[in-house]
């Protein structure tokens, strides 16, 4: 059974939970394209959105390499938020698990992810973002496969 999210191009519909420290948790949803270039590149961008709350869209525009035969990759990310980032994903049998750290940054934000593979057009996401030794927020939900009808 292999990965069909980030091993394959497509776009997935986020639907979430997003949760910050001392702060009640609000709904996120996202969209993600996957896309494959040549010598095994790949580029991911990530649109996250806050319905009914005034808080900012985050934008994600990943870059990253991965070898046929590999479960290991590197990737370099433009957060709108967080800025520069650089990072690192594993494959397993069940997951993809990612870990980024922020360029130049003081407060040594980093963060984690892992997509958790359902079926071939489910993945559960389970993530998080550091200051240091503190964990500032967290986001869950379930990331779906769009049929190609659904690209335009």
């Amino acid at each position: 059974m292999g990965h069909t999210f980030l091993m394959e191009a497509g776009r997935w519909r986020l639907q979430g939970t997003w949760l910050e420290r001392n702060e009640m948790p609000i709904t996120v949803r996202g969209r993600t394209l996957v896309a494959w270039g040549r010598e095994n590149w790949f580029t991911m961008v990530t649109m996250l959105s806050f319905p009914s709350t005034d808080r900012q869209e985050i934008s994600l525009q990943y870059r990253g390499r991965f070898d046929a035969g590999d479960r290991q990759y590197t990737f370099v990310l433009q957060h709108n938020v967080l800025g520069r980032v650089e990072g690192e994903g594993w494959v397993t049998p069940e997951s993809i698990v990612q870990r980024y750290w922020v360029l130049g940054d003081r407060q040594r934000r980093s963060g984690f992810e892992t997509l958790h593979r359902m079926n071939d057009n489910t993945y559960y996401l389970s993530s998080g973002i550091m200051a240091g030794h503190f964990l500032t927020s967290t986001m869950e939900g379930t990331l779906e496969r769009l049929p190609e009808s659904n690209y335009s």
